[in-house]
Order: structure tokens, then C-alpha cells, then sequence
């Protein structure tokens, strides 16, 4: 699998205890020859978490990247008119993200990436990571399941006893849905067993 001339964006947003795993899909898909477009949120941008410090973790996305991040809203903007991207990945994405994107609320940078990849009928691929996939956000992502040009890396129960109503992707599946979803198809099975 050869990504060369490919443009991706990878957005984050702030779902602190994952953004150290995502570092590891990036790398791959740069590995593979894509052009990568880091997106982050202003949560990420700003803050470190008792998962990461933000230094580090700007720093190896700049590395991974050889580029720096896109950080404001004006930045991410300038992607639509462009037609910059192939693809727009979040992940993780945060329950507040998959709302935002399906009732059509662009007021973050990685919001705003994603709005200016689907105007151009480029495909957006979420990864979920969300406490409330499961009770109030779970209309959402069927909203979105169910939308034109966005996909989703496969999803399940993380902690069914603990947390009945989270889900979060299989991120080792990140780079197989970029592929797929670039080919106009969701990886299947969507939902999965995470135990």
C-alpha cells in the first residue's frame, strides 16, 4: 500500500488519554508517503493533560509531519478554497466534535478542516472516543454513519462494566479506513468487539 502525493489532514482534539496513540498511525500513514496536514483543536494546542505534556506531544506531531500544526480557525479555513486535502481524519475524536459535526457547528480548527474537506466532497474519517457514544451522542454518530462522504475506523464498548455507554475506534485500524474511505468505502465491520 503506497500513499505518495497523497494530502492528509489529521486533526485532534481533546481527548487527553488518547493523543500519545495516535502519534503511532500518523507516523504510519507518513511512512506509507502521505503528506500530512496536522490539525489541532484548541484544547490540544494549548493545554497538557496527566496523559501528556503539550510541548512533547506538538513537538513529535511537527517531527511526524515536518510541518507545523494548524492551530486557529482563519489557518484551517484556507483548506477549503485550496482543495488541499484527499482525506480529513480526526482522531481521536471527542463526543463534543461528533456533535458539533453533525448538527453542523465548525467553531474549532479542526472543525473548520473537516467543514472544508467534505465542501469539496473529500472524504472525513472519525475516529470515536467518547464516553457517550452510547446515550446522548449515540444519535449522532448514527447521524453521521449515515452521511455522505464520512466514515468512521471501526468502533466498540471499551469498559461495558465500568462505562456502559463509551466507545472508542481500534486505532490500529486508523490506516486501513484512510485507505478504504479514500476509495469511497467504510471498512467493515464498523462496530466490533474491543475485548
Amino acid at each position: 500500500m503506497k500513499l505518495e502525493g497523497k494530502k492528509i489532514g489529521f486533526g485532534m482534539t481533546s481527548s487527553y488519554c488518547t493523543l500519545m496513540e495516535v502519534l503511532e498511525p500518523m507516523q504510519a500513514l507518513k511512512d506509507l508517503g502521505a503528506d500530512i496536514y496536522p490539525v489541532v483543536s484548541e484544547g490540544v494546542r494549548d493545554n497538557s493533560s496527566r496523559f501528556h505534556d503539550r510541548d512533547t506531544f506538538i513537538d513529535k506531531v511537527r517531527e511526524i509531519a515536518g510541518r507545523n500544526e494548524i492551530g486557529t480557525i482563519a489557518e484551517a479555513e484556507t483548506l477549503g478554497p485550496g482543495n488541499v486535502m484527499d482525506i480529513m481524519i480526526v482522531a481521536p475524536a471527542t463526543g463534543n466534535t461528533i456533535a458539533k459535526t453533525a448538527n453542523g457547528i465548525w467553531d474549532t480548527p479542526v472543525l473548520m478542516a473537516s467543514k472544508a474537506t467534505l465542501r469539496n466532497g473529500k472524504p472525513l474519517l472519525i475516529a470515536v472516543f467518547s464516553n457517550d457514544a452510547l446515550s446522548m451522542n449515540g444519535e449522532n454518530i448514527m447521524k453521521l454513519y449515515n452521511t455522505k462522504n464520512i466514515y468512521f475506523v471501526p468502533f466498540g464498548q471499551d469498559d461495558p462494566v465500568k462505562k456502559p455507554n463509551s466507545m472508542m475506534s481500534d486505532i490500529s485500524l486508523l490506516v486501513e479506513s484512510a485507505v478504504q474511505a479514500m476509495e469511497g468505502k467504510q471498512i467493515q465491520p464498523s462496530i466490533i468487539s474491543m475485548r
